[in-house]
């Protein structure tokens, strides 16, 4: 949909917000075929970039072309090596600022250090914050992201930030089975907002599952699963698969509560750990992620579907470079 939406637009729009400034994209180590993608929908080339490393592990980098007046578009996940991609981006970005590109627009299709967004103990960080403050002394002028962990991450940020939900290229994938007696299921209380959206894209109820947890990453049971499930058919919904054990566990307790199926489907596909090992051995049908983080070879197994978020990255990229709504996209 987004991408014939885009590749009607005659090709004069991609140019600039006045004589001067042109659409430059450019792209980071950290997911290259996504921005080559994004590139591909524009019909816009990708930006001449070198990044090396120094003898030490310093990170270099050097803009081969000139990028005086030009909206620049940089596109990169800082997933893992979230530390090593996150400062690629800074030095990326101070890089532009010192080239005089007239705007800098940071992509973050996945935004490393989100679920750091409060203190649960005293003398613990807010290390989300902190990446904001990065970002922003380093140049950036606006951020683009997609699906960000929490809503209070926007007010990290003091300058422009664009949100893209992922849930209608999700939705629409699962609109498209035409599954029968289906329930939404959040995987925690926090992801009701989520559930809520996603299940009135199909029309479906949704239910909770509460959990408990001992320290991140762990799992340490299940208390309840609050709504109807017997006999239907799940979609447990969820932003971010990092070692799939609240998946797992979710999806054993709704088998034990009668239902028939579960599919499950998340935004970003960290998949770390035991993450594949679990997914393999689970009784989960599919797991529908998006192409946001790069899935190595070994991960794509059988159950792992993987939706491009290429069209909707390039349409509103080029509503921004317009100076046009991004939120129109949602308005359906």
């Amino acid at each position: 949909m987004f991408q014939q939406t885009l590749r009607a637009e005659p090709q004069r729009l991609l140019r600039a917000r006045d004589s001067r400034a042109r659409l430059k994209l450019f792209s980071g180590s950290g997911n290259p075929q996504l921005a080559r993608e994004i590139a591909d929908v524009l019909e816009v080339p990708l930006a001449d970039l070198s990044i090396f490393r120094y003898a030490d592990g310093e990170v270099g980098v050097r803009i081969e072309e000139s990028v005086r007046g030009e909206d620049v578009f940089v596109i990169q996940p800082t997933s893992p090596p979230v530390n090593e991609n996150l400062i690629e981006m800074l030095v990326i970005i101070d890089a532009l600022r010192r080239a005089s590109a007239d705007r800098i627009t940071a992509v973050l299709p996945y935004f490393g250090y989100a679920r750091q967004d409060r203190k649960m103990r005293p003398r613990e960080p807010i290390s989300a914050k902190l990446v904001a403050n990065l970002l922003t002394a380093a140049g950036c002028h606006r951020i683009l992201a997609v699906d960000l962990h929490a809503g209070q991450l926007w007010g990290f940020f003091d300058i422009p930030l664009d949100h893209l939900p992922s849930r209608m290229i999700l939705g629409d994938y699962f609109a498209n089975k035409h599954l029968e007696n289906v329930v939404v299921v959040s995987p925690d209380v926090g992801g009701v907002p989520r559930a809520r959206e996603f299940a009135k894209q199909l029309g479906a109820p949704i239910a909770i599952i509460d959990k408990r947890r001992d320290r991140p990453n762990q799992v340490k049971e299940v208390v309840h699963v609050i709504g109807k499930v017997y006999r239907r058919t799940a979609i447990i919904v969820d932003d971010i698969i990092d070692t799939a054990g609240t998946l797992t566990v979710g999806a054993q307790a709704l088998f034990k509560r009668g239902v028939t199926t579960v599919y499950a489907c998340a935004t970003h596909a960290i998949l770390s750990g035991p993450a594949v090992q679990r997914l393999s051995n689970s009784r989960i049908t599919e797991l529908v992620v998006t192409n946001t983080i790069p899935l190595a070879p070994e991960k794509l197994i059988d159950k792992v579907t993987v939706l491009s978020v290429a069209p909707l990255l390039a349409e509103a990229i080029r509503r921004i470079h317009q100076d046009t709504s991004v939120s129109e996209l949602f308005e359906r």
